[in-house]
């Protein structure tokens, strides 16, 4: 057996790998006053007064001109300030979507392919994944182990965790591990797929990642409060991160692990406006060309983590969610302190940005995840109302 303090930075590793209110943005004849909308606020202030429930919660729904903003509870509880739109918070998985948006640009400008090999840009990784394309990547059907669920690398982030190696490095745990199956057979999540998209664009724009991502997805987007910092920064004012910590109260996690050690997969940092944003943009296909989306938008069955609304379904860097409201297109996800679900329409007028303050999964909570999955399903019926 363990001791405490070990246990307790082993459940930080593994998560770092995984008031009522209402907030005009824009005229107020914007105001929300449907009956999606009011059910919608009704559920916020239900689940955080919950006895389980998280410090704060954040919905983006934008269906018109402007986007409005519900909130319940604090986003942060020492100034019982609520969530602001602009207020930075970590994006968790859904920086595979930024991820996926950056490649899917990159193919648009002919630097890369769908179908290039990893061994074709980067012929140092391990040669057993040379054959792995960059839409197999995209649709986690590469078959690459998760480097987040290997014990050696959950033991370098416990000794280290506010120092992460070079992004080239952060796959070395399962460098000598085999494919877990033959690639394109079938569908897993796996976080290591998209640090090697991020590797890829990354070396055929000749760059870092950061640039890439701003100039292919920060700048067209007019995002500007978005990043991938290496380290645990958080621009003030920011959404606190809260973890449990029964008896006591719950442990602010906003800073404790540096965003480098999930990187490409889940390191990017924004707000509830600049994630309503891009999500609008990615999915109505901004970002590349009519050819290359419509292979993006060819889904299989698979689920994001956390799961989403409805019925999922994997692209390449996208998920579909089919609910009994509507189709969105968006992704899911979840560290320490924080769960995020960002969706829009196809043609990208209708979106939704769902974020908590606490880190759930159906896994690890799945009484507490329940109602937050409805919630994101009150949330793409409040954005598609009317429609």
């Amino acid at each position: 057996m363990g001791s405490p303090r070990r246990a307790r930075t082993r459940f930080l590793v593994v998560a770092c790998c995984a008031l009522a209110g209402l907030v005009l943005v824009g005229p107020a004849g914007g105001a929300a006053t449907s009956k999606a909308d009011t059910a919608l606020q009704r559920a916020l202030d239900a689940f955080v007064q919950r006895p389980d429930g998280p410090n704060g919660i954040s919905v983006v729904v934008q269906r018109g001109a402007d986007p409005v903003q519900f909130t319940a509870g604090y986003g942060d509880v020492a100034t019982k300030q609520p969530f602001g739109l602009t207020d930075e918070m970590r994006l968790a998985s859904v920086a595979k979507a930024f991820s996926g948006a950056a490649a899917v640009s990159a193919v648009a400008d002919g630097k890369l392919t769908l179908d290039t090999t990893l061994g074709e840009i980067l012929p140092a990784q391990p040669a057993a994944w040379s054959k792995v394309t960059l839409a197999q990547l995209l649709q986690h059907t590469s078959g690459i182990p998760d480097f987040s669920q290997s014990p050696a690398f959950q033991e370098a982030v416990g000794a280290s965790l506010t120092t992460p190696p070079p992004p080239d490095q952060l796959l070395t745990s399962v460098a000598d591990q085999p494919l877990s199956f033959t690639p394109g057979s079938r569908y897993k999540y796996s976080n290591s797929d998209n640090i090697l998209v991020g590797l890829m664009v990354a070396a055929v724009d000749g760059t870092s990642y950061e640039q890439s991502l701003a100039a292919r997805v920060y700048q067209p987007l007019a995002l500007t409060q978005t990043s991938l910092p290496v380290g645990t920064e958080l621009t003030v004012p920011f959404t606190h991160g809260y973890q449990p910590d029964p008896p006591n109260a719950d442990e602010d996690v906003s800073t404790v692990i540096a965003a480098g050690w999930s990187w490409a997969s889940g390191g990017v940092v924004s707000t509830p406006r600049d994630a309503n944003l891009f999500v609008r943009g990615y999915a109505s296909g901004q970002l590349t060309d009519a050819a290359t989306a419509k292979q993006q938008f060819t889904f299989r069955p698979g689920k994001s983590e956390p799961t989403g609304p409805g019925t999922n379904a994997a692209g390449l860097g996208i998920f579909r969610y089919r609910t009994s409201c509507g189709t969105v297109y968006g992704h899911t996800g979840n560290t320490l302190g924080y769960t995020q679900f960002i969706a829009s329409t196809r043609d990208g007028k209708r979106s939704t940005v769902v974020s908590i303050n606490s880190q759930l999964t159906p896994e690890r909570n799945p009484t507490q995840f329940a109602p937050l999955r409805k919630i994101f399903g009150l949330a793409v019926c409040s954005a598609l109302e009317g429609s």
